[in-house]
Order: C-alpha cells, then sequence, then structure tokens
C-alpha cells in the first residue's frame, strides 16, 4: 500500500481496516503501556468496559421479517466487518428527488475531509476547500463553469494521491478557516486553525507511549494564524497574526505548547469576539477516545485589531481535567467512562444563532459524550453555562459533534447530532436531535428527523446494505452566504448523499429530497477511499445552490426548496460588511 494512503487517512478510514483492503498491515501494539502522567491518571479512574466484537448477522444486522435494519447497541472504534444481507458490490446507480445537478467537479478535494468556505474578490466569488495536505480555490462564481484557479497538495486519482503527505512530519498547513470583513482593516480576513494531528499518527494512547510523546512535543503551531486578504489567492495573502491556545504559555515555541490548538473552523464573524474549540493545557486529558489526548473546551478572543488577537477566557465544563477532584467525579458519573471508545469535549467551536456584535445573547456547545450546552453571552467574553442536556449514550461514533442553529430565530429550536465513525452501520444509529431550546436554561430533545430509507428502485430497502458509512455528518458551516433559509434544512449523509429536511414545524420534520450520488468506479478512484461517500455539504443560500463534497468530487445541485440558481454576484457581497 502506498505511503501517502496511511498518514492522509482520515479516522473513519483507520477505524475500518477493512475500507483499506489487503494490503492493509499496520503494526499496533497491544500491550498496555502508558506513561503519561496525565493518561496515566486517566487510566487509573476506570477500569476498562470496552465493547466487546459483535457477530454479523446475530448481535445485528437485517431483520428478514421487516427487511430493516437492527444496529448494534454499543461497538468499539475499530474494523467494520461486513453483515449478511449487504451488497456484495458498489452500487453504481444514483438516486434523486426534488434535486438536480448543476455540474460535477471531480477530484477537487481528498476523498477524507474539506473546509469550505466562499468570498467575493472583484465581482467574482471564490470556494475555498482545503484540509491539511491540499487547497484547492474554485472561481464559482457560474456554478456550472467552475474553474480551479489555484491548487496545492496532492490530487486524487485512481491510483490515490499525487503527493506523500505524512502527518508526522508536516509543519504548516490550513486547519479549518473563517473568512470574515474587518472593519478595522478594511478588507477580508482568515483566520485559520493549526492544531494536533488527529490523522494518521496514533491509534492507541495506552499503548504507544512514543507517539504520545511526539504529540505532546507536536512539530507545528497549536493554536491560530491571521492572515490579511489581499487578493483571492493565498499566495496574496499576508500573515498578520500567531497565536498558541496554551494561554498558560503564551510566549512557549513550538514542540513545547500544551493543549490541542484551535479545533475546527473558529466561530468569528469579523466584529470583536471570536470563540474556538480548544483545550488549553495537557490536563484535559478526560476523554475515552483512543487516539487522541485532550477534551476541547472553549476559548474566547478579542480581536478588535485582527493583528494583535488578545485572549479572554477559558470556558471549562464539568468532567474534562485530570486532577481536579469536581471534574474527575463528574466523569465517572459519566456512563461512557471506560468505553475506550467516546468522544468527550468538543469538536467544533461555539454555535451562535446571531452574531454577539448583532445582538446575539445565546450560544450552544456540542461537546461529545459530555453532552449538550446552554451559554449565556450577555457578556460575550466570559460566556456562563445555562443549561445542560444528556442524552443515553450511542458509541462508536460520536455524539453531540454538530449543532445547526439557522432555525432558532424563528422557532426557538437547535438541531444536533453526532456522526458515524465505523463503517458498514457497526454502531447505533446517530439521530439527528429536535432540541427545544425556547427556555436556555432547560434544553428537552422533543423529537428526532426522520431515517433516510432508500427508493423503492434501489436494491436494498435499508442504507445500511449500500455499504460504507450511513448517517448524518453536518448542515454546512455557520458562514454560509445568506446564512439559511427558514424551513429548510439540508444535510450531508454519507452514503446516503444529501438529504434535505422540511423544518417548518421543527417537531414534525419530513424529508423533503434528495440526492445519493453513484459510488465511484476503479477507473476513478481507488474502492478503499469508498466508505466516506458524501461527507459535507455547503450552501449558498443567496444564490440558491447547495454544493455537495463526495469522495470523487464536488456536484452543485439545484432544488425548487430553495429556488432557481442564480448565476454571478446578486445582493450582498460576501462576507457582509459591517
Amino acid at each position: 500500500m502506498p505511503k501517502r494512503l496511511i498518514i492522509t487517512c482520515s479516522i473513519l478510514c483507520l477505524a475500518a481496516g477493512s475500507a483499506l483492503g489487503a494490503g492493509w498491515e499496520k503494526e499496533v501494539p497491544t500491550e498496555i503501556n502508558i506513561q503519561d502522567p496525565h493518561l496515566k491518571r486517566w487510566s487509573e479512574l476506570t477500569y476498562d468496559k470496552q465493547p466487546p466484537a459483535l457477530t454479523p448477522g446475530k448481535d445485528y444486522g437485517m431483520d428478514p421479517a421487516t427487511g430493516k435494519f437492527n444496529a448494534p447497541r454499543a461497538t468499539a472504534l475499530g474494523a467494520s466487518p461486513n453483515f449478511p444481507g449487504q451488497l456484495d458490490h458498489w452500487d453504481d446507480k444514483t438516486y434523486k428527488s426534488n434535486v438536480e445537478e448543476i455540474a460535477f467537479y471531480p477530484h477537487i478535494t481528498s476523498p477524507w475531509h474539506a473546509w469550505p468556505d466562499v468570498a467575493d474578490f472583484g465581482g467574482k466569488r471564490y470556494m475555498y476547500l482545503h484540509d491539511r495536505d491540499y487547497m484547492r480555490v474554485l472561481d464559482i462564481t457560474d456554478p456550472a463553469k467552475a474553474e480551479v484557479v489555484y491548487s496545492k497538495g496532492g490530487v486524487w486519482g485512481p491510483e490515490g494521491s499525487s503527493e506523500d503527505w505524512d502527518a508526522k512530519t508536516v509543519q504548516d498547513y490550513f486547519g479549518g478557516m473563517t473568512i470574515a470583513w474587518s472593519e478595522k482593516l478594511q478588507k477580508n480576513v482568515v483566520v485559520a486553525s493549526y492544531e494536533i494531528g488527529r490523522f494518521g499518527i496514533l491509534d492507541n494512547k495506552r499503548t504507544q507511549p512514543d507517539i504520545v510523546e511526539t504529540l505532546r512535543q507536536y512539530n507545528s503551531l497549536k493554536g491560530f494564524k491571521v492572515y490579511e486578504m489581499n487578493g483571492p489567492l493565498p499566495s496574496d495573502w499576508k500573515l498578520i497574526a500567531t497565536r498558541t491556545t496554551d494561554i498558560k504559555n503564551p510566549d512557549a515555541p513550538v514542540g513545547k505548547q500544551q493543549g490541542t490548538g484551535s479545533l475546527d473552523a473558529p466561530a468569528w464573524f469579523g466584529g470583536k469576539y471570536m470563540y474556538l474549540s480548544a483545550a488549553p493545557d495537557d490536563s484535559y486529558a478526560l476523554t475515552e477516545y483512543p487516539d487522541y489526548l485532550h477534551s476541547p473546551g472553549y476559548q474566547a478572543w478579542d480581536m478588535t485589531d485582527p493583528a494583535n488577537p488578545l485572549f479572554v477566557s477559558q470556558v471549562t465544563v464539568p468532567g474534562q481535567v485530570v486532577g481536579d477532584k469536581e471534574s474527575e467525579d463528574t466523569y465517572l458519573m459519566n456512563p461512557r467512562a471506560g468505553n475506550r471508545t467516546s468522544w468527550m469535549g468538543s469538536r467544533m467551536p461555539l454555535f451562535l444563532p446571531k452574531p454577539v456584535e448583532k445582538g446575539g445573547t445565546i450560544g450552544f456547545g456540542a461537546m461529545g459524550g459530555l453532552g449538550f450546552y446552554t451559554f449565556d453571552l450577555t457578556k460575550p467574553g466570559t460566556p456562563k453555562m445555562l443549561g445542560h442536556l444528556s442524552i443515553p449514550p450511542s458509541f462508536a461514533g460520536t455524539e453531540f459533534d454538530n449543532a445547526d442553529t439557522s432555525q432558532y430565530e424563528r422557532t426557538g429550536y437547535v438541531f444536533a447530532n453526532g456522526y458515524p465513525m465505523n463503517s458498514n452501520c457497526y454502531e447505533p444509529y446517530k439521530d439527528v436531535l429536535v432540541i427545544d431550546a425556547k427556555d436556555p436554561k432547560d434544553p428537552k430533545v422533543v423529537a428526532t428527523f426522520p431515517r433516510p430509507t432508500p427508493p423503492a428502485e434501489a436494491e436494498f430497502t435499508d442504507y445500511c446494505q449500500r455499504r460504507g458509512s450511513f448517517g448524518p455528518k453536518r448542515s454546512g458551516t455557520t458562514h454560509q452566504p445568506g446564512h439559511g433559509r427558514d424551513g429548510i434544512l439540508p444535510y450531508a449523509f454519507y452514503n446516503a448523499g444529501l438529504q434535505i429536511f422540511d423544518v417548518r414545524d421543527p417537531k414534525d420534520p419530513k424529508i423533503a429530497g434528495y440526492y445519493v450520488p453513484r459510488f465511484p468506479k476503479p477507473e476513478e478512484m481507488p474502492d478503499y477511499t469508498y466508505e466516506n461517500a458524501s461527507f459535507a455539504v455547503f450552501t449558498e443560500y443567496d444564490r440558491n445552490i447547495i454544493w455537495l463534497i463526495s469522495i470523487d468530487g464536488i456536484r452543485a445541485l439545484k432544488t425548487p426548496l430553495l429556488g432557481e440558481p442564480k448565476t454571478g454576484l446578486t445582493g450582498e457581497v460576501w462576507p457582509p460588511r459591517g
């Protein structure tokens, strides 16, 4: 197997060895050997409650009587076996309802992940698609005739990536990034996250002390960088600030910084306050996830001057910090403690229904197995916890990863979900939860989104049979042009493609349309990438265009649910000024 396939593979792929084919023979030590003091303390708190391996067709699988899939009750993060009743091939058919394709652009992203954002320059709209090992910029002014105008890093095709990329040695990359207009600079500004490596480095923190130490002394920034955009292309950008999220040691050099760095794309709309997902130091270690060392909380930063970001506060919830008795006691009360599987802490920054500069006073936190939180942002620099919601465990996979607040101002409801990390439905199904947060002090789950089902013409009755991962990923980003649309919500759903939900009545959501792409052919992409299917969606609500990001490329889609798509720039320049 080429080296590049190991080092660029996401957790989804690493967890499911079957996805990599017969050549996957990575040796991972099995003997418990914990030397790091924070991990030792975490391990000593609990005993091993990792779920046992399950037998396909016996412990879970298709019900012959109903044609429905009975999901496992609990599984570990790891290899995901096939089960009786699955297809013995990759489905080559596309399914659609109320959605049409405008254009398809192959080999734009990697098959593992993509962070999207857009910005307008000189009467044109540019889309930025990137992960740590690549950056692509497209001119999407005409979505039917998009052009790649900047490309850096590996391009994927049938032989894999065109470039090797070693996660252990990378020193500079763009993580999740946010573009916003700065009133002070009178320019667009990029804030890019730089975090500790999550993929292709560590497999088991209890058996690989040498790699744990490598991550403690990580050879790249743990923090964020700020760039002044003097044009649409990265070659036009000027670095104006670099900060570490290690707030106790803000002058620590690379290799000596503690914590995680900034996860995902920062929550910043160009005003004074920016919110990050970050663990500030290595004591934030109360998490079961086998290949991650931290339980991230949140940070607030003052961005009045983008060239001089100032740390304001750290938000920590109970159950995150080793060595703190109250935190450890809370952690031990969590039924996930000891399962060696669950992600604990945030994966994304605070979710804001309205920027604080425009009068927003509420924020929401999706903190994995620690639950769902509401925060009072009346004093934006010091978020105050208001309410908390716990749900029964659902692992493997992540829990409370994403929160969609696009309908909150209208309805008082928020939608939240985790997503699958094992393939072949080898974990409980991840529902999209409807949360009544009209009283932020007392959020309640009042409904779930309907589970997508295949159309009648499909040769399977449940998407679990289609192979690969099945379940919700995310509904886009908080920086989509036009922000959102009342009553309509698209989700990337892995092997179920794009699913569009009618949420006019949040307590009774319905599937209003879908677009499920065919799997690629071997001459288009290697088959070990197919598990990830469609893993991201980005919607231009101001132009009525949905971009579906899949393993083999990106698709521009249209639907009457949004209205006729528009070409060129119409209305407000994006990102908005002021």
